[in-house]
């Protein structure tokens, strides 16, 4: 058994331990609010240019978008990987990192090619590890997202896209269910078409002024800048909800480690006090 000292000095490392996860899950939940609050007050908008957009793909325009033609024939794949610049959130990024590699062996399986661009320094640590062909990446977006700072790393895909470098492109990122709950998520982001935008009610179109393709090419533009947006809004929460229960977990488990060493001290400490006390009374009865 350990000596008491050392005890003493395990349960004050724990205690220190317990003080900074303690603080940690305070602050995430502090940053959870925030975050959540962005992430509905993104939802609206969202919502509201995707039913605008759905009606757009099943409209007979004169002008049809580059984002709104599907290809003929798949051979380059494009992957948007969201994930946090820190750790400490539990299996987040974990989560959806598996997903990523998962969907990529599919791809490499049906003979296609996958060009990577990394949002979060995880997600770009990690492809860069498993040697994946990454494009462009953008790291240190700290707590509130701005869609200025993403636009430079996404555009390189979309120009890949509008240049025909790559077929497809897909978003993968973790979507916020609710705070005890964080489901890894992948979509297709490019071609839009119905099946991904929803059925629109009844088929129409637009009146354009002055002309369609200035109005359309802005719109797509807003609408897949809404998407990443939306869905970077949704990882950040999802990330402060998985540090605030991974911290809450840990604090929960220094405490049980904290009362588990101090029975150990205390039965160590019984044991030191009936030693002494037998050598007293051993003492005692040789002197008499």
């Amino acid at each position: 058994m350990a000596g008491s000292k050392e005890i003493r000095t395990k349960i004050k490392s724990v205690e220190n331990t317990r003080k900074i996860t303690k603080a940690m899950e305070m602050v995430a939940a502090s940053k959870m609010r925030k975050a959540q609050d962005r992430m509905r007050a993104s939802r609206p908008y969202a919502e509201k240019i995707r039913n605008v957009a759905a009606h757009l793909s099943f409209a007979q325009s004169e002008y049809k978008h580059a984002f709104l033609v599907k290809r003929d024939a798949v051979k380059n794949v494009g992957l948007i990987v969201m994930s946090s610049d820190k750790g400490l959130c539990g299996g987040l990024n974990t989560n959806v990192l598996r997903l990523s590699v998962n969907q990529m062996k599919t791809w490499e399986s049906e003979g296609k090619k996958i060009a990577v661009s990394a949002i979060g320094n995880k997600g770009f640590s990690f492809m860069t590890r498993v040697g994946a062909d990454v494009k462009s990446h953008i790291t240190g977006l700290g707590d509130v997202p701005h869609l200025e700072n993403l636009i430079g790393a996404i555009k390189v895909m979309l120009d890949a896209y509008t240049a025909g470098e790559i077929d497809q492109l897909y978003i993968c990122y973790t979507k916020f269910i609710n705070t005890m709950k964080q489901e890894p998520i992948m979509q297709q982001l490019l071609p839009l078409g119905g099946e991904q935008l929803g059925s629109a009610k009844g088929h129409w179109d637009y009146i354009y002024e002055p002309e369609a393709k200035p109005v359309i090419d802005e719109l797509m533009t807003r609408y897949v800048e809404s998407l990443i947006y939306n869905a970077v809004a949704e990882n950040m929460a999802s990330e402060q909800s998985s540090r605030m229960v991974a911290m809450k977990s840990a604090s929960d488990n220094a405490k049980n480690v904290i009362g588990e060493l101090k029975l150990v001290y205390n039965k160590a400490r019984q044991a030191a006090i009936t030693k002494e006390i037998s050598e007293i009374v051993g003492g005692a009865a040789a002197v008499s």
